[in-house]
Parts: C-alpha cells; sequence; structure tokens
C-alpha cells in the first residue's frame, strides 16, 4: 500500500462514500493521513459522576438503571438514569427511537460528552457510547475529525488506522541533520501521533513538526520559484539612461516622498539584469497607479511593451481613462483589452499588440486568452493580486522573454501575513497619502436608525455631493438575512422621489455597467445603490458619502476598500455604517472601523480577530493550504522554517543535493512542477 493509492484501494470504501471523501479533499491515502483531527476524546481515565462540573467534556462509566422514552413513535427522546459508585447522572437523547432496542437497562456503558445542567441537575446529551468490557483494552485518545454527510468518526478512525498500520515507516523528507538540529520528532512518528498519540506531549510534538512542515515548503516553494527568476543575467536589463524622472517632471502633481521611495526600487530593480519580482501595497488612494505608470514607463522607453491585468471591467476602464491622461503627452499608445469587446475589436488589439503598435495594454483575464501575443513583453503588472492566482501571473509573464514583475494590491496586508503569501516577491509599501486628503469621518448606526442616514444623505445630495449605498445582496434571499441592492433601490427611488437614483451590480451586462458608471461620473445620477462591484475601481471625486447596508457581513478589507471610493476629492467624506450585528465581536469589528482609518492597522486587527484563514484565501490565491498552521499564533515557528528555507537555498538553490532530493518531491507534491508555475 502506498500513499499515492486512490482511497477507493481501502475496505468498505466504495464509488458513495468516495464521492463524500472528496467534498472534504480526501482523494487519495496521503489526503487522509493529512487529514487532521480539530480536537480530541480523552477516554483513558473514566471521571467519576460525584466529580463532575458544569462545561466539562468527560468520559463516564455506569449502569444504566432506568430507560424512559417520551413523545411520539418515530419521533421519541430517551431519558437514561446512569449510576456509578459515587452518583447518578441524568442521560438523554433526542428523536431516538433507533436506541430503544440498542440500549440494554442494566448493562454498564462508557459516554463521553459535555456536562450541561438542567432544572437544577447536570446531566449529559447525545454522547457517544459503547458497551463497557472489562477485558477490552483502554481507548485511549481518540481523534475527532471534521466531517461531511455519509461520513462517521468511525469511518475515519477505522481508516486512518489501517492506513497507519500498513504502511511501511513513512519516507522521510526532510534532511537528517534538521532532525536533531531543531529537536523536530521524524514525520513517521508526527503522523501516527497526530491521529493517536498515547499522551498530549506526543500531540504537541507531532503538531509542532507538521506546523514546521507547513512552513518550511511553503517559504521554500515560493523561494525556489523566485530563486529561479532571480539568477543573474537571467532578466531584462533596462536602460539607465531612461529616467523616471523625466515621468514625473510631465505629471501635472507632484509625487508625495513614499511614491518616489517606491519607484526608486522599482527602477534599481529593473536595471539590475535580473527579474524583478515585487509587490507595492499602498492604502486605498495612496497613487499605486502613477508607481506603476513610472515602471511602465521605464519599460516603454527603453523599447519593450507593459501589461497591466486587473479583475475587473470597471476597473479595466478606470485605469485606461487614467492612463491615457498620463501618456498621450509622452507619445505613448495605450489601449484596453476586455471579454465584453467585439470579435472584431478584439482582434484589432491583439494584430497591434503583436506588430508593437500598442506600448501599454490594461486587461481583465482576457489578457491570458492564448491568442494575445506580445512583440516584445518587457513588464506585467497585477493590480488588487489576492484576486489572481499565481498561475495566472505567471500564465501572462510567460508571454515574454523572462519580463519583470509589479504586483499591486490595495489590499493592505498584515506584515506577518504578506512574508507567508508573498515570499517569492520583494516587498514595497506606499506609508503616505497625498497631501489635502481629509479623513472620512465614520459612524456606525443601528438598522433602527436608518431614517437619520438617509435625512443625512439628502442634506449632503442637495448641497451638489454624490453618495454610493452598498448592500451585501443582490437580490433578497430566503437564506440568508440581508439588505439586497434591489430591495434598497426601489426603497431608495420612492425616499428620494426628487433625486436620480440608479442600480449596479455584477449580474448586469457590461454595457449597463458602463452607462451607469457613466451617468454617476458626470454627475446626472445623485445616489448609486450599488453591491461590492464598487469595491475597487470606480472613481468619482464628487461622491463624498458611503452608506454600507449590514456593514456586519463585510470583512474590514472589504469594508476599509469600499470606504476608499468617497476619500477621492478635497470635500469632506463620509462613512455611515448601517449594521444589524448582536455579537461583541461585530461590534468590535465595525468599532475599528470607526477609530482608524489606517489600513494597515485595520488589517493587522481582522487578521487577530478574523485569524488568516478567513482573512485571506490560500487557495484563492493558489497556494498550498495551511492546515495546523497559524502565522499569527505560530509566529516562532514560521520564523524558524522562514530561517532555514533561506539558508538551505543559500547552499543548494536547486535542490540538487542527495541528501535534499526529498525536499523537492515536497514542493512538486505541494505546487506542481515549478515550470508549471514560472513566476
Amino acid at each position: 500500500m502506498e500513499l499515492a493509492d486512490k482511497i477507493t484501494s481501502l475496505k468498505g470504501v466504495g464509488p458513495k462514500k468516495a464521492a463524500a471523501l472528496k467534498k472534504i479533499n480526501i482523494h487519495t491515502l496521503e489526503d487522509l493521513v493529512n487529514h487532521y483531527p480539530r480536537e480530541y476524546q480523552d477516554r483513558r481515565n473514566p471521571r467519576s459522576i460525584a466529580s463532575l462540573r458544569e462545561g466539562e467534556t468527560v468520559l463516564v462509566r455506569g449502569k444504566i438503571i432506568l430507560m424512559v422514552p417520551s413523545g411520539f413513535r418515530g419521533r421519541r427522546n430517551l431519558q437514561l438514569l446512569v449510576q456509578d459508585k459515587t452518583g447518578e447522572l441524568t442521560v438523554v437523547f433526542f428523536k431516538a427511537d433507533y436506541l430503544l432496542n440498542t440500549l440494554k437497562k442494566d448493562e454498564v456503558y462508557e459516554f463521553y460528552g459535555k456536562i450541561t445542567e438542567h432544572a437544577g441537575r447536570l446531566q449529559m446529551t447525545h454522547p457517544q457510547f459503547s458497551v463497557f468490557e472489562e477485558s477490552s483494552e483502554t481507548p485511549g485518545i481518540l481523534p475527532v475529525y471534521p466531517l461531511t454527510e455519509g461520513i462517521t468518526q468511525n469511518d475515519l478512525r477505522k481508516w486512518t488506522r489501517e492506513v497507519l498500520s500498513l504502511l511501511s515507516e513513512t519516507e522521510e523528507i526532510l534532511p537528517e541533520r534538521f532532525l536533531g538540529e531543531k529537536r523536530l520528532c521524524s514525520l513517521s512518528y508526527a503522523l501516527r501521533n497526530i491521529h493517536y498519540p498515547e499522551d498530549p506531549q506526543r500531540i504537541r510534538e507531532a503538531r509542532y513538526r507538521l506546523i514546521f512542515d507547513e512552513f518550511f515548503f511553503l517559504q521554500l516553494g515560493l523561494m525556489a520559484m523566485k530563486g529561479r527568476f532571480q539568477t543573474e543575467n537571467e532578466g531584462l536589463s533596462f536602460s539607465p539612461a531612461v529616467k523616471t524622472e523625466e515621468f514625473a517632471n510631465a505629471l501635472p502633481f507632484s509625487l508625495t516622498g513614499a511614491q518616489n521611495r517606491v519607484i526608486s526600487e522599482i527602477e534599481e530593480d529593473m536595471e539590475s539584469g535580473r527579474v524583478m519580482n515585487r509587490l507595492v501595497q499602498g492604502d486605498v488612494g495612496s497613487g499605486k497607479t502613477v508607481v506603476a505608470a513610472a515602471a511602465a514607463y521605464k519599460a516603454i522607453k527603453s523599447g519593450y511593451q507593459a501589461a497591466m491585468m486587473v479583475p475587473t471591467e470597471i476597473l479595466a476602464a478606470q485605469h485606461m481613462e487614467t492612463l491615457s491622461k498620463l501618456f498621450q503627452p509622452l507619445g505613448i499608445r495605450v489601449s484596453c483589452l476586455t471579454g465584453s469587446l467585439s470579435q472584431k475589436e478584439k482582434k484589432g488589439i491583439m494584430e497591434d499588440l503583436a506588430a508593437h503598435r500598442i506600448d501599454f495594454v490594461v486587461g481583465t483575464h482576457a489578457l491570458l486568452s492564448e491568442t494575445v501575443s506580445f512583440a516584445r513583453l518587457g513588464l506585467v503588472i497585477t493590480d488588487e493580486q489576492h484576486r489572481f492566482g499565481v498561475k495566472q501571473r505567471g500564465t501572462l509573464q510567460k508571454k515574454g522573454q523572462n519580463p519583470d514583475v509589479l504586483v499591486m494590491t490595495a489590499t493592505p496586508i498584515p506584515r506577518t501575513l504578506a512574508v507567508v503569501l508573498y515570499a517569492d516577491l520583494d516587498l514595497s509599501a506606499i506609508d503616505e497619502l497625498p497631501p489635502g486628503r481629509k479623513p472620512v469621518l465614520t459612524q456606525c448606526f443601528p438598522a433602527a436608525e436608518r431614517d437619520k442616514v438617509y435625512s443625512f444623505v439628502d442634506r449632503e445630495v442637495s448641497l451638489g455631493r454624490q453618495a454610493y449605498v452598498v448592500a451585501p445582496l443582490i437580490e433578497d434571499s430566503e437564506e440568508i438575512r440581508a439588505r439586497s441592492a434591489t430591495e434598497l433601490y426601489g426603497e431608495l427611488a420612492d425616499y428620494f422621489k426628487k433625486k436620480k437614483v440608479a442600480l449596479l451590480h455584477g449580474a448586469m451586462k457590461q454595457a449597463e455597467k458602463d452607462k451607469v458608471i457613466e451617468s454617476f461620473s458626470k454627475g446626472d445620477t445623485q445616489i448609486l445603490v450599488s453591491t461590492v462591484v464598487i469595491e475597487v475601481g470606480v472613481n468619482i471625486p464628487n461622491a463624498s458619502i458611503m452608506v454600507i447596508e449590514n456593514a456586519e457581513r463585510f470583512g474590514l478589507a472589504s469594508l476599509h476598500q469600499l470606504r476608499g471610493r468617497v476619500r477621492r476629492g478635497a470635500e469632506q467624506s463620509y462613512c455611515c455604517l448601517v449594521s444589524d450585528g448582536k455579537t461583541e465581536l461585530s461590534k468590535e469589528r465595525l468599532d475599528i472601523m470607526c477609530q482608524t482609518g489606517d489600513g494597515f492597522e485595520i488589517a493587522e486587527k481582522d487578521l487577530l480577530l478574523r485569524g488568516p484563514g478567513e482573512f485571506f484565501g490560500f487557495r484563492q490565491h493558489g497556494l498550498p493550504e495551511l492546515k495546523l498552521a497559524d502565522p499569527v499564533r505560530h509566529k516562532s515557528i514560521l520564523e524558524k522554517a522562514r530561517e532555514e528555507a533561506l539558508l538551505l537555498l543559500q547552499e543548494d538553490p536547486f535542490l540538487e543535493t542527495p541528501e535534499n532530493k526529498g525536499l523537492l518531491h515536497g514542493i512538486h507534491r505541494l505546487y506542481g512542477a515549478l515550470e508549471e508555475l514560472s513566476i
């Protein structure tokens, strides 16, 4: 039996079970042993009934002295009275007809569950149970796995036991010296004890090794890919004679100190002869587009083409408009390629790109099409990188001969997480806003005070301002209790009878979206009701009010992005968060929005509140999933793993030595072949 074998090679796993396991990403035996327990049940030492306390999860051994069914046949509940030498405990099962012929009075059972209090008495509800046999082995510490419909704990326990017992010693993938130097247990020991530990200490040892592995291979893979494309003389050398100062001097405004610093870092990369892989982080309105334009200027004036990939057609159109104004006086030809263009328009643009009649193209995923080719692609820019996977960025990069890569995001990512997600990139931050930008005044309102918000919007709009009203849904939903854009549009059109109200959402055709945005941009529409489709790419300086309905349903990063839509003009801007949230967590999160406008501070707090998994989807980014590792809670292990990955690649950049062959296999298993990613 090999770890690569399909899960159906196990006895008892037929098509139905295999289909259910697929839902929790278990396809092979390796997936099964890497499906770790979420908690454990310590069944080694039964507790006496007299010693039980509310809230504890315990194992109790006792005799059933009374069985009392109640209710109608088919939906009967069952109440048991269980007795040991120290006292009696009530055990309750709901809808338990199936247990009436299973449990037997005067038999001794073991019950495992949580102790609660009801009517002044302690009880256990719906525990796991088994008949106690004097000769049976002590169950020990049992794993509790994440499940899906059709799969039980007993199923997973049986299968993991079988795989772990049949597999020979699991092949070690870390160099032998690591285990001693870093005090790491072997992989075999870790896998056995993450599933069936003999004591809590072994769980800790197993978790430490597996967490180290997750961080180590994540960092090793990204660093190896970065090194692969930053080898000396492998990249393009852009002309030192072309200076970005020429571009900056032609601008109708002055760059901030932060913009100048980041442009200098980019210019140094572009002249180095190594492939540039740089991430530029900048808060909403910090001027990332101008920084990207400076890099494009250097590439284009050095004889190359530049391409910018963005996630939405709205953002593509916005960038096209901005860049055309910046580049037209400089003789640089800009075009836009999106999926909604006619075949004739697409064909014309693709012919012009191939013939180098276009210097700079802005586009959506349409740029990734096999039919799109460049005459001399020298710079690839991706905006809002978290909307793209690693492979998508690599696909665009392959359209040139090792072009430089500039990645931009207006979603501030805490450095703790950035070093994990972007180990393949050098990091730059535009941590300064242009002068004259006033902070957005933000206030939270309970849903019952919505009229106050509408009254304020009416007053501001009457003064010549414009407003956004954002909803989490397009249409009403029976499953989700939240306001929809269509519902809000009807309500606001009725409330603001003398104002022009429009609706915008992602399900509309592109031509309709463009028409709505154009009307709002010209000032013909005063109030725009929308979904998060306006989160990026809509730049209306006269819009000074952002109202967000069901604000508790948005992540802090999204709320900050939306709020950034009204920090575009010289006038004071406002953000009204309307919330139905009742939990302390939702109140705490919205309080953060009211207290600070610093995107990086918000991101740090969001990470602490929600954790990295929810804050940033690894799968979405195209990276291996972290199952046990948490960059915040396990920061010290992350730092050790990162340091080791860096040292190892300095010694053996291509992992060619015999002792590192297992590492190469580990990277390929997580990422696929490095050639496939080509970043």
